[in-house]
């Protein structure tokens, strides 16, 4: 049910102050901020930080300004459902989050009972959009997208090489690992192994034997960077000879921090790198000046709320839904990762994953780089 919240004395309250803070546009940022994921947590909080000060200090949306609230899921599903209600309470608008598909999944039902508008930098499952749901927008493509292209991508180049098909059985790494599968397996491809592992495992020495007696050459990883990097450096360390593949999840540069050398050579999907767009250089530049990396999500976060003030300019006032309504209209707006549109479900007309290998940059860092 809806929460109706301005009764008594909340209401008068609301009376009283009517024109100064409930002018504000209400932005809530969700994520990992603390925990395993804190890099990915940082990088929407960041951007969208950064999109908000750049948007006020322009004299705001309709002459409103924006406010942030921060919510810490910690890339619990659980949490993130609290997360939400305290949105709810709070009078958030707009979220822009969550991280993990397994999180902003169930997280945007409370938000689409309470009005609240939603738009995720990073969540790519699919089932995100396609339940019919109202609010439900992000600014990164799909895992079918994404599975297409390293399903492909392993029929193309890994063809006579024994393959296995690895997740971490949530919503995010086994349907990204699943829509690789079913690319793969459309062109020809039949892994030789197929096996799930636990979020927050440690020691993958079952798993690496298993693939050394199939005799893997690659293993393509659904799932996040923190087990990605364990299993690329404890299977070199086993001896095992095998290229890991994976996608989106990978991308921060703690993935080579925790799998050290062994990492180069890692294949990884994502989209064409937002910092090197030319119109987003200024703001790749005030990341940088106040030492933060720009990485992964970061831009993409900044994107998301380029795509609520957006949404409100279009719509004429500062209703969700109205909003919603105009997103779906298949305007373009400009944002940081370049131009983004929307079909009904909310997703974006513009999926574009490219191929990147994890290898030394000039300045002798691994890190991952955008193959031509």
């Amino acid at each position: 049910m809806k929460k109706h919240l301005l009764t008594g004395a909340v209401f008068a309250a609301s009376v009283l102050f009517a024109g100064s803070a409930f002018a504000d546009i209400k932005i809530g940022v969700a994520g990992p901020l603390t925990g395993p994921n804190a890099a990915f947590g940082a990088q929407l909080q960041k951007g969208a930080e950064q999109a908000v000060a750049d948007i006020n200090a322009a004299g705001g949306i309709n002459g409103e300004q924006l406010v942030i609230s921060l919510g810490d899921d910690v890339s619990d599903p659980k949490q993130g459902v609290s997360v939400a209600n305290k949105f709810v309470g709070d009078g958030v608008q707009y979220v822009v989050g969550h991280f993990n598909s397994g999180v902003s999944i169930p997280a945007s039902e409370v938000y689409a009972e309470n009005g609240i508008f939603q738009i995720t930098p990073a969540s790519t499952n699919p089932n995100f959009t396609e339940r019919g749901l109202w609010n439900t927008f992000r600014t990164c493509g799909r895992d079918d997208q994404q599975g297409a292209v390293a399903g492909k991508y392993i029929a193309d180049n890994f063809k006579d090489v024994p393959v296995a098909i690895v997740h971490d059985k949530t919503p995010y790494g086994q349907g990204l690992a699943d829509e690789t599968k079913k690319a793969a397996n459309g062109l020809g491809i039949t892994e030789a192994v197929y096996e799930g592992i636990n979020v927050g495992d440690k020691d993958f020495s079952a798993l690496i034997s298993k693939l050394k007696a199939a005799n893997v050459g690659v293993i393509y990883y659904g799932g996040l960077h923190t087990e990605a990097g364990l299993i690329v450096r404890q299977a070199a360390d086993q001896g095992l000879k095998a290229v890991l593949m994976s996608g989106d999840g990978i991308t921060s540069d703690e993935f080579a921090s925790i799998g050290g050398p062994a990492v180069e050579g890692t294949l990884m999907t994502f989209p064409p790198d937002p910092r090197a767009n030319p119109n987003s250089k200024d703001i790749v530049e005030k990341f940088r000046t106040a030492g933060f990396e720009p990485e992964a999500y970061t831009l993409y976060s900044y994107a998301a709320v380029q795509i609520i003030a957006a949404g409100i300019k279009a719509a004429g006032e500062n209703d969700p839904q109205k909003v919603a309504e105009a997103l779906k209209g298949g305007a373009v707006t400009e944002t940081a990762v370049g131009p983004l549109g929307y079909d009904e479900k909310g997703d974006i007309t513009r999926p574009d994953y490219t191929m990147y290998v994890w290898k030394k940059n000039d300045a002798g860092k691994i890190t991952y780089i955008q193959m031509q």
